[in-house]
Parts: C-alpha cells; sequence; structure tokens
C-alpha cells in the first residue's frame, strides 16, 4: 500500500470520535504525559519543516481502514486507534499514554510487513511514522539524516537530486525506511557497496526503560558510544524489537573531509538494463536445470568484493508455469568501459552458450510488469532507472493481494535434486497461481566484506538469495496458496527439515522476509530454532540488548527478539 502523506492525512488534529469504546487520552493527539527528550538534531533544523500536530484516527473514521492494513492483504488489525506522528517528541508521548494505559502497540513505516508484525488482533495503538519523511544533511553528525516514514524512492530522490549520493537500498519503491534499514537491506548496489545499514552512522529509537518511562536514544556507531550496542542492534535485526526508530544517519564508514557529497555512496552516471523472458515453452527439466545451475556457478564464481561484475546485480523470478514465462533482469554500471561486454557474457553464460530460447519479456512476470523496450540493453540515467524499476512491481499497486512468503540465503548452488524439486513444484497442473514464484536475487560482493559479528546481519558470505512467494487476489485461495508455498519449500530443503540450516549450502533466512511458518515445529522440523535462522551466532548478544534497553519487552511482534 502507497504510504500516505502529511498533505494527505494532516486534515485535522482530532479523528472522529465515532466509538466510545477508545480511552479519552487515545482522542488527544498532544497528551501531557510527555516523558523524555528528543536527543537528536533540533526540530527546526535546515532542511526539516516544523512538525505538525500529531492526528489521532478512530473506528469509524473514514480513513480507518486503509491504515489498520499493509501492503499484504492477509494482515489486517483493529487497533483502538492509529497515532500518526510527526515529530520524536510525538513518539515519545504515544509510547508512553500505550505503556502508562497496559496497551499493546506496533509500530508501521511503509507497511511492507510480509507477516503479522504490525497488524494483528493483539495490537491495541499503531504508531504510524509515514509523516515523518524527512531527508537532510546534518551539519553536526556530518551525516545524511533520513527519517523512519520516508520511502526508499523518497530518500533515493532527495539524496541523489541534492547531493549527487545515495545509500545501497532495495527496489520496491515505497518500502518504508524504517523495516528496511533496521533488516539490513540490500538492493542493486549492495553488491559494489554493501547492505543499507554498512552506512548507518546512527539511530535514534524511542524506547522504554526500567522504570516505565519513554525516552529517545541517539546510537552511534562511535567506539566509544555508550549506546553502541543500540546502534548494532539495528544493523539488522528487524524492526519491532527494541523502540520505535525515528531517524537514521547515513555516512559510509571509510568516508573523509567535510564535503557531503563525499561520504556517502556516489552511484554511477547511468545503469545499463536487460529484461527477458524464458517461454516456459522452451523449458523442459534439462533446460530448466541447466538455467538454474548457471545461475548458482556463475555467482558462486563471481562474488568476491573486487570482481569485476561487482556491479552486476541479477533477478532471475522462475514464475509458475501457469504464467508462462520466466523473467530475467540484469542491471550493471553502465559507465564501466567494458560494461557491455560483461553483461553480454553473463547473459550468455545464464542461457548455456545462448541455446536456451530468450525473447522480450512481452507480459507480466511474477512482481514483474512487461518491459519489452528493456530486450536490447539500454542505458538510462541512473536515477530514472531506479524510479522505472522500482515503480514498475505490479504487486506494490495491488491493494487486494495476498501474500505468503519464505527466504534462503545460499553459498552454493541448489544442487540437481533441489532444481528438480523447483521443477516438479513450477510445473504442477494442480496449481496455476501465475504470480506463485521463486526469485532468485544477487547477492555477496562488498556485502561478505564484513564480518558476521561486526553487525546485526550475520549472513556475510553467501553468493545470492531465493524468495518463495505466493500472491493472490482471493482469501477463498488461501489455503491453496500456502499450502503450494511450503511444499515447494519443505521439498527443495527436505534433506534439512524443511529449512536451510546454516551449513555448507546454506545460511538461514531473512528477517525482512519474514515467514510466519518459520516458528512451528510442525512445519520447521529442522531442528534449528527460528532465531538461528534469522540471527545466527549474533542471538544471544541481541537478547541481551534487548534486555537492556526494552526490559518489559513493551514492542514485541510473534518473532520479536526475547530479553535474555
Amino acid at each position: 500500500m502507497t504510504d500516505m502523506n502529511r498533505r494527505s492525512l494532516m486534515t485535522g488534529t482530532v479523528a472522529l470520535a465515532a466509538s466510545g469504546s477508545v480511552p479519552v487520552s487515545l482522542l488527544d493527539p498532544e497528551p501531557a504525559a510527555a516523558t523524555g527528550t528528543a536527543a537528536g538534531a533540533p526540530e527546526a533544523q535546515a532542511g526539516r519543516r516544523a512538525p505538525l500536530d500529531a492526528v489521532t484516527v478512530l473506528p469509524g473514521d473514514p480513513r480507518y481502514e486503509a491504515l489498520v492494513v499493509g501492503n499484504n492483504a492477509r494482515w489486517v488489525g483493529r487497533p483502538d486507534a492509529v497515532r500518526l506522528v510527526s515529530s520524536t517528541e510525538q513518539v515519545v508521548r504515544a509510547v508512553q499514554e500505550a505503556v502508562d494505559g497496559g496497551k499493546r502497540l506496533s509500530i508501521r513505516g511503509g507497511g511492507h510487513c510480509y507477516a503479522d508484525f504490525v497488524f494483528n488482533s493483539d495490537v491495541q495503538l499503531v504508531i504510524d511514522t509515514t509523516p515523518m519523511h524527512a531527508v537532510y544533511f546534518d551539519e553536526q553528525r556530518q551525516a545524511f539524516a533520513v527519517e523512519a516514514g520516508a520511502t526508499l524512492l523518497q530518500a533515493y530522490e532527495e539524496l541523489y537530486k541534492n547531493w549527487g549520493v545515495t545509500i545501497p537500498g532495495g527496489r520496491c519503491y515505497s518500502v518504508g525506511a524504517g523495516g528496511h534499514v533496521t533488516g539490513g537491506g540490500y538492493g542493486f548496489l549492495s553488491r559494489k557497496h554493501g547492505l543499507t545499514s554498512d552506512h548507518l552512522y546512527a539511530v535514534e529509537v524511542v524506547v522504554v526503560g526500567a522504570d516505565g518511562q519513554a525516552r529517545s536514544v541517539v546510537a552511534t556507531r562511535e567506539p566509544d558510544d555508550p549506546n553502541r550496542d543500540l546502534w548494532w542492534a539495528h544493523t539488522g535485526a528487524g524492526g519491532g524489537n527494541f523502540g520505535v526508530v525515528t531517524r537514521f544517519w547515513f555516512r559510509t564508514p571509510d568516508a573523509q573531509g567535510t564535503d557531503p557529497a563525499g561520504l556517502l555512496v556516489r552511484p554511477p552516471k547511468e545503469v545499463l538494463i536487460n529484461a527477458a523472458a524464458l517461454p516456459w515453452s522452451g523449458l523442459d527439466l534439462a533446460n530448466f536445470t541447466a538455467l538454474v545451475r548457471n545461475y548458482g556457478n556463475w555467482h558462486e564464481r563471481n562474488s568476491d568484493p573486487d570482481s569485476p561484475y561487482a556491479t552486476l546485480c541479477s533477478f532471475l523470478t522462475l514464475c509458475h508455469q501457469s504464467n508462462g514465462t520466466i523473467s530475467l533482469l540484469t542491471q550493471i554500471d553502465g559507465t564501466l568501459p567494458d560494461a557491455d561486454r560483461l553483461l553480454a557474457d553473463y547473459l550468455d553464460e545464464l542461457t548455456d552458450g545462448g541455446r536456451l530460447v530468450v525473447k522480450p519479456l512481452t507480459q507480466p512476470a511474477g512482481e514483474d510488469r512487461a518491459m519489452p523496450e528493456l530486450f536490447t540493453p539500454r542505458r538510462l540515467p541512473w536515477l530514472s532507472a531506479t524510479k522505472y524499476l522500482g515503480s514498475n512491481n505490479s504487486a506494490l499497486a495491488n491493494p487486494t493481494l495476498r501474500g505468503t512468503h519464505k527466504s534462503v540465503y545460499l553459498r552454493q548452488g541448489f544442487t540437481d535434486e533441489q532444481i528438480a524439486a523447483l521443477y516438479r513444484h513450477l510445473t504442477r497442473t494442480d496449481h496455476s497461481n501465475p504470480t506463485s514464484t521463486v526469485s532468485l536475487l544477487s547477492y555477496g560482493g562488498r556485502i561478505n566484506s564484513v564480518r558476521p559479528e561486526e553487525s546485526a546481519s550475520v549472513q556475510r558470505d553467501s553468493k545470492f538469495k531465493a524468495l518463495f512467494q505466493s500472491l493472490w487476489p482471493d482469501q477463498a485461495d488461501d489455503e491453496a496458496n500456502i499450502a503450494w508455498t511450503r511444499e515447494i519449500y519443505h521439498d527443495v530443503f527436505a534433506s534439512t527439515g524443511g529449512y536451510p540450516v546454516p551449513g555448507a549450502q546454506t545460511d538461514g533466512c531473512y528477517i525482512n522476509y519474514a515467514d510466519t511458518d518459520i516458528t512451528d515445529p510442525t512445519l520447521n522440523r529442522s531442528g534449528v530454532p527460528w532465531y538461528t535462522l534469522y540471527y545466527g551466532a549474533n542471538y544471544p548478544r541481541l537478547q541481551h540488548i534487548k534486555a537492556a534497553y526494552d526490559p518489559h519487552d513493551v514492542f514485541r511482534h510473534p518473532q520479536s527478539i526475547t530479553p535474555a
């Protein structure tokens, strides 16, 4: 669901009080019981607008239904209220109000959580940070500030247009920074520049201490910062675990000088892009095996940080046969002197020396719309390409879609037995959802130059990821799509109990692709707990940080970190 901005939501300071069951305190957009102060830059700092009053939306308000569901229509909340906040101080007040009233709260940013972490029947107050979307340069910290409610596209446009820099974040334009960054974050530029969180200098978080008082804390990566552990936890542990993130500051770790243009990633002037389709009519088991095996083999050989292919990122979307096609979308730095050759060599290897049938992408494939104009590789300005590829995801604009999702980090490519399992389920005739897919996503490169313990993102030697998912519009089809996704995933990882346990080939799962089954021992029969699949050896440290900053477990969801 596309984020709503201040102009569309801030039309009044108090919502219609249609439900008499809501406590009076929730009707007050500026309750008196404010506790704690913002430790960050002042609200009136250059580049930021003065905050507007908080807005409380109650059941019965025309806006309510749009604010209690995210991008996945399976998860709908029924909170007593939604509080739209535009400053750190307003977040502190909202959190304190929930604590004092014994109310369960959750935090919404871009609304792209795959699971029911934000919208579920236990939540009584949703704190919506979407009005907080400022992007500016903080002279005091010599870092770029991005408020947690900003979408990725808002961040990209502001950073690039004003300073010629960016963060190496995800493709989907409407994903919110708050959840994306805290889960690590990655995208087209990550093989060259690392995870989004690898450039995180500081984070502002509203926490609740042992005394039950809400306050804001700024945690930085500085070695002598007493709150450094809280910064570390926000480099990959996922959102909703420690508090409400209100603001991030970004500066590349080895950046020098005081010129803002030299303190963060500078994207290439232009990128070279190719989109292609491999029709299922040309893919028997042997050809399908060659395609998937070639993808894995190529990434195993070309994922060192200094590889000449470090700027190449490629998404191979294995759609169910009912779609008719498999799609391949590839981007590389177009300013490289040999960019055309590097791209051509990559495509040649994937298609088995040109033996596999390749055509223009003339129909939707998975989440992608048709892109026939990119069949002949095309150079586009980086920002133009980012906006185009980020906004052509048909799923982002469809509020009816429901989804189920599973993930894996791969240190090595799929085995032939696993590829056969993929083929078997993708060609099943008892399932006919064209948006049931397995997407293979480039990884590695500079991401793997960081040691596992240096950030909360523990998976630091994988070559690519895979996202197993189904999307569908009708609740009546829930059972069939959930079953298909479980079955293909469990069959691919049958040798390890249905889940990709850390080992020679796989390294667990991605917290930002949250999987609602991972905590169920009847479905996750690997014997490896969910927290190890997500966090590996970093989980005990995360538990101690949780105990230090959220000892009462105020910030929790179905897969949140438990205090030590």
